[in-house]
């Protein structure tokens, strides 16, 4: 098993990656506002970062949250989660999109996912 994050950027476009999601049968997810470390020290009142002014051409200053994902997926469904975030975000390259990443999971217990106890490969 893996937990999938999807850091994105561009939260107008939440509704459409969760549906996207949905239909390729990821129905759970936890979402939670976040602010990346360079829009924080960008908006920061303390001038002592100068070199972060220069960041401003390709972060957006006016965009203050982006918005966390984390989805806990079989190995299987990572594929169909990457292909949902592409379909909707595009090229994840390019600026203020998002940022996509899996870590494995040993353990979970809980909710739904309380019978997989221990995982091993």
């Amino acid at each position: 098993m893996k937990c999938m994050f999807i850091i994105l950027n561009n939260t107008e476009k939440l509704d459409d990656l969760l549906k996207a999601l949905g239909d390729n049968g990821i129905n759970g997810a936890t979402i939670f506002e976040s602010t990346g470390m360079a829009h924080k020290l960008l908006n920061n009142d303390d001038n002592y970062l100068r070199f972060i002014g220069s960041l401003k051409a390709i972060l957006n200053p006016d965009r203050e949250n982006n918005v966390t994902i984390c989805i806990v997926l079989t190995d299987e469904q990572v594929l169909l989660a990457r292909a949902a975030v592409h379909h909707i975000l595009g090229d994840l390259s390019k600026p203020d999109t998002g940022i996509l990443f899996t870590m494995p999971i040993d353990y979970i217990e809980g909710g739904s996912f309380g019978i997989y106890g221990s995982i091993s490969k």
